[in-house]
C-alpha cells in the first residue's frame, strides 16, 4: 500500500515529462517558469500544488525567476475628468506597467479595490507585492495588501489604536522568517507631543501587534510630521521615514529638526539614522532609494525672480555611517509633486509642468516626463507619462511573485 503512495507522483511525472525526473529537477525547472504558467499548474497533482504553495519554494521562485527577467514599475495614475477649471473628478484608478529601463507600456489594469475617499496611497512596494491605504490616511484603517501578478489581493485585519490618528506607515520583507511586514505609526493631540504608538502586522500571523519606539524622544517637541512626498523606503532590511519636528519652549524658543528613523524588520527594532549637514534654504527633506542605498532629497527655493524648486540629492554610500554621505546632485525642479523617484538603475525620474490648453471645453495638461542621469544631467523624453493636471504620481517595482497565492481573505479577480 505504501509502496503505491509513493510511486503515484513518479508515475504522474513520467506520463507528463517522458522522464523519471528526480525532486530536485523538477523544483528546479519549475523555479524558473513564469508565475502565469505556474498558476496553472497547481492542477497537474497534488504533489505540484504542495511545491508550489511552499513557502520555501515561494521565496526560490522569487530569486531565480526574476534574476533572469527584467522587471518593471507600476504606475499609478489616477485619471481625471476637469470641469470648471479648477475642479477634478477620479473617473476610474488604472495602473500601467512598464518596463524598467525604456518605461514603454507594456499593459493596463484597473485598481481592484476602492476606500473611502476613493484615492489609493501607495505605502511601498517589496518583492512586487504593493501595500496601499488610503490617501486621505485619517479617514481609513484599511490597508491591502495587492499582488498584481496573481490578480489577487488581502484587506489586513482591524488594528488596535482606533482612537488614534493614523501618522505613517511602511511595508517590508523580513528575510530572516520569510515574512512580509505593515508598520503603522499613529498619534495624539496631547502637547508637548509624545513619541507615536507603533504597530506592526505579520502576514505569516496575519495579525497585528504593540511595539515600543525604543529609542530617546526628544522632551519639548510641540508637533511633527513624517515627510511623505515619496513612499518610505525599504533599504539594507530596514524601512525609513523621514521625521521633521517643531522644537522648543518658552526661554529658548522655537525651531526646527529633523531626524531619519529606521526600522529592523528583522528584528524590529528603531534606531535614529544621521541627517547630513547642509547650508541652505530648505524647505522640506525625504528618504528614498537609490541603486539599493538609502538617500536623502532636499528641497531649497531658488533666489527670486526663479519659481524652481533646487533638489539636492544625498547618497548614503556605507550604511548607517554619518561620514558617508555624499552629495550626488542637483537637479531643478517645479514642485514636490513633480519629483518621481530613481529607477533600479540610477535614473531620476521627473515630471516639467507645462501650460493647460483648452480643448472641447475642457482643460487638458500636456505635462512630459524625463528620465535624467545623476551623473551627467541628459534627459530622455518619456512619452506616455504625463497628461495630468496636478495629480500625484505612484510609482513602484514589479517583479513577478506567488506571494498571496494562498491563505485566508484573499480576494481574487
Amino acid at each position: 500500500m505504501s509502496r503505491r503512495k509513493e510511486a503515484r507522483p513518479t508515475m504522474i511525472l513520467r506520463r507528463r515529462t517522458k522522464h523519471d525526473l528526480p525532486e530536485e529537477i523538477v523544483l528546479e525547472i519549475l523555479a524558473r517558469l513564469p508565475v502565469k504558467s505556474l498558476v496553472r499548474f497547481r492542477c497537474v497533482c497534488k504533489t505540484w500544488y504542495s511545491y508550489i504553495t511552499n513557502p520555501n519554494f515561494i521565496s526560490t521562485h522569487l530569486l531565480c525567476y526574476n534574476n533572469s527577467h527584467d522587471g518593471g514599475y507600476v504606475v499609478h495614475m489616477p485619471k481625471t475628468t476637469v470641469f470648471m477649471a479648477h475642479f477634478h473628478r477620479p473617473h476610474s484608478q488604472i495602473c500601467t506597467l512598464a518596463f524598467d529601463r525604456t518605461f514603454e507600456t507594456i499593459s493596463e489594469f484597473r485598481i481592484p479595490f476602492t476606500f473611502q475617499s476613493g484615492h489609493p496611497n501607495l505605502v511601498g512596494s517589496c518583492n512586487g507585492i504593493l501595500c496601499f491605504t488610503d490617501f486621505i490616511a485619517s479617514r481609513s484603517k484599511d490597508v491591502i495588501l495587492w499582488n498584481p501578478s496573481i490578480r489577487k489581493f488581502k484587506r489586513l485585519p482591524n488594528i488596535y489604536l482606533t482612537q488614534l490618528s493614523n501618522e505613517a506607515l511602511g511595508f517590508g520583507y523580513d528575510s530572516r522568517n520569510n515574512d512580509y511586514k505593515v508598520v503603522r505609526f499613529s498619534s495624539t493631540i496631547a502637547k508637548p507631543k509624545p513619541p507615536p504608538e507603533v504597530e506592526v502586522y505579520s502576514l505569516s500571523s496575519d495579525s497585528w501587534k504593540r511595539i515600543e519606539l525604543g529609542i530617546s524622544w526628544r522632551p519639548n517637541i510641540i508637533t511633527y510630521g513624517f515627510n511623505g512626498i515619496l513612499a518610505y523606503p525599504f533599504v539594507s532590511g530596514h524601512l525609513h521615514w523621514m521625521v521633521e519636528m517643531l522644537e522648543g519652549g518658552a526661554q529658548e524658543g522655537r525651531f526646527f529638526t529633523s531626524m531619519i528613523l529606521s526600522f529592523d524588520v528583522n528584528s524590529e527594532k528603531f534606531k535614529e539614522l544621521p541627517v547630513p549637514d547642509d547650508e541652505g534654504n530648505c524647505i522640506s527633506k525625504s528618504v528614498m532609494s537609490f541603486k539599493e542605498k538609502l538617500a536623502m532629497i532636499k528641497f531649497e527655493s531658488c533666489v527670486p525672480p526663479h519659481s524652481m524648486l533646487l533638489c539636492s540629492i544625498w547618497l548614503m554610500r556605507e550604511y548607517s555611517v554619518f561620514d558617508s554621505w555624499n552629495k550626488l546632485c542637483v537637479v531643478p525642479v517645479e514642485s514636490f509633486l513633480n519629483f518621481i523617484g530613481f529607477t533600479k538603475y540610477g535614473l531620476l525620474l521627473v515630471r516639467k509642468r507645462s501650460q493647460l490648453v483648452s480643448t472641447n471645453s475642457e482643460l487638458e495638461s500636456k505635462d512630459k516626463s524625463f528620465l535624467i542621469d545623476p551623473e551627467t544631467l541628459h534627459e530622455k523624453e518619456i512619452s506616455y507619462i504625463g497628461n495630468q493636471v496636478n495629480n500625484p504620481l505612484d510609482i513602484a517595482a514589479y517583479m513577478e511573485n506567488l506571494t498571496l497565492l494562498d491563505g485566508e481573505n484573499l480576494v481574487s479577480y
